[in-house]
């Protein structure tokens, strides 16, 4: 086995991947505080042709030299936008029939691995504080939670690894 260089990866431009379908799901980060975590969700959701990202709250926007560190230029090729008010989003995603997932420890939450992800709907997972999580009110606005099953004694993951883990079960899904 021989690794590949980087000249045969097929990698594509950013004007061509602004052009190529994208994988029906929106990822909405909440209150997210560190830039490194924003910037690799950016990475996965480059790596996963995610349609956009909407940041919200305090979370950081780009242009910003942390984020930018993990991102590795996913900030140009990803669209995103910023919304204040998550709650207002929230509503206007559903009202173009968006299914919206909060990404939260509740009870009831569907677990990861007992899913089903439906192929005929545009979906939005939402991220919230590192600390905190997301906001009560808003996993009431939510049509579902979603949760990673842990099994360690921390029973949390990081931001960016959780938001690795479940994009890439969306796009196995919606591919």
């Amino acid at each position: 086995m021989r690794k590949l260089k980087n000249s045969e990866l097929g990698r594509i431009e950013i004007n061509e991947f602004k052009k190529t379908p994208k994988t029906p799901l929106i990822i909405i980060l909440d209150d997210i505080r560190s830039l490194n975590n924003i910037g690799s969700i950016f990475r996965t959701s480059d790596a996963f042709l995610i349609e956009k990202i909407y940041l919200c709250g305090i979370t950081a926007c780009p242009p910003n030299k942390d984020i930018h560190k993990t991102a590795l230029g996913s900030t140009e090729s990803v669209d995103w936008e910023y919304s204040e008010n998550i709650e207002d989003l929230v509503k206007n995603l559903q009202k173009e029939k968006i299914f919206i997932w909060s990404v939260e420890q509740a009870d009831d939450s569907k677990k990861l691995g007992n899913l089903t992800i439906s192929r005929n709907i545009k979906h939005a997972l939402i991220f919230g504080n590192e600390v905190k999580g997301i906001s009560q009110s808003v996993v009431n606005l939510s049509n579902d939670v979603i949760e990673v099953p842990q099994f360690g004694t921390k029973h949390s993951l990081n931001v960016s690894i959780c938001s690795g883990i479940l994009i890439w079960e969306f796009f196995k899904n919606l591919s």
